[in-house]
C-alpha cells in the first residue's frame, strides 16, 4: 500500500518534519496536479462540508495544489474520468443500485480510493439503520465502502476536521507515511469504535493517559476515569476517530529501531 501511494505522488518517504507552506508550495508547483473526484453515497454531506466551506484553511489545496474533475457540487460534468484520487462520502446502500454502480465505477477508474468521514470508512452510525424511512422505505442496509471495493486509505471523523484533512494533505506530500499509517491501516478494518482502546491499547499497556482520545471523541462517548480512557457505549457511533488520534494507535518499530541505530 506504501509501495501504491509512493508511486501515485512520485516519490520516496522522507523521515523528516511535516512540510513547511513553502516547501508545500513548491512541490505543487513542480508537480503535475493531482486529479481528484468525489463520490457522495449515503450520508449527511457534513464531509463536503468541512472540505469546502472552510476556506481559511483549505484554501491552497483546493484552489492550486489539486484539480478537481468530479463530484457531484464541485465539478459541472455528468461523466466520470480518470482520476489520480476519488474521496468517497458516506455508506454505501446494498439497495441502491445508482451508489453500488457508482461506488464501482469510481474503483476502476481511480488511482486511490478514500473512504472519506467515518460512514464510508466504518458505518459510522448507519450501521444502525433499519430501513422503512419514509423517502425510501426499502433502503435498509448500509455498509462501509471496505465492504464492496478495495480502500486504499480511510479519513475518519463524523466529519473530519478541515485539520486533519489539511494535515493528511501535507503529510502525503511530504511523503510522511507513518504519519498516514493508522488512516492505512483502518482501510482494511471497518468495524471500530471506543472499545478498541481497551482491547487493543488499555489491555495492551500502551495506554498513557494523555486523554487525546476523550478530546477527539465528536459524541461525547468518552471520559477519562483515573487516567484511562472509559467509554459510554450508548454514545458512540463506531466512527474510528478516538482510535486513530490515539498516538499509541501504531508503533513504527522499524523507524524506531533505526533511529536507535538497532
Amino acid at each position: 500500500m506504501l509501495a501504491k501511494i509512493k508511486q501515485f505522488l512520485g516519490m520516496e518517504a522522507k523521515p523528516k518534519e511535516l512540510a513547511s507552506k513553502e516547501e508545500v508550495e513548491k512541490v505543487a508547483e513542480e508537480k503535475a496536479k493531482p486529479r481528484i473526484g468525489y463520490v457522495h453515497l449515503s450520508g449527511c454531506t457534513g464531509d463536503i462540508m468541512s472540505l469546502s466551506e472552510n476556506y481559511d484553511i483549505l484554501a491552497e489545496l483546493l484552489t492550486n495544489m489539486v484539480e478537481i474533475v468530479y463530484g457531484q457540487t464541485l465539478a459541472d460534468v455528468w461523466e466520470m474520468p480518470e482520476m489520480d484520487l476519488v474521496l468517497v462520502e458516506g455508506s454505501v446502500c446494498l439497495q441502491d443500485e445508482h451508489s453500488v454502480k457508482e461506488l464501482m465505477e469510481a474503483r476502476e477508474k481511480a488511482g486511490l480510493l478514500v473512504a472519506f468521514g467515518s460512514c464510508a470508512a466504518t458505518g459510522c452510525f448507519t450501521r444502525y439503520s433499519r430501513g422503512g424511512q419514509q423517502a425510501q422505505p426499502n433502503h435498509e442496509s448500509f455498509v462501509p465502502v471496505g465492504d464492496l471495493v478495495k480502500v486504499d486509505c480511510a479519513v475518519p471523523g463524523c466529519p473530519p476536521s478541515p485539520e486533519i484533512i489539511a494535515k493528511v494533505v501535507v503529510a502525503v506530500i511530504n511523503g510522511d507515511m507513518d504519519y498516514l499509517q493508522p488512516m492505512i491501516d483502518l482501510a482494511g478494518y471497518t468495524e471500530a469504535g471506543g472499545s478498541d482502546l481497551q482491547y487493543k491499547i488499555v489491555n495492551q499497556a500502551l495506554c498513557i493517559g494523555c486523554g487525546t482520545c476523550a478530546m477527539a471523541c465528536q459524541t461525547r462517548a468518552l471520559s477519562m476515569t483515573n487516567g484511562r480512557p472509559e467509554l459510554n457505549e450508548d454514545r458512540c457511533v463506531k466512527c474510528g476517530v478516538c482510535y486513530i488520534q490515539c498516538p499509541r494507535s501504531w508503533w513504527p518499530a522499524d523507524r524506531i529501531n533505526k533511529d536507535l541505530g538497532l
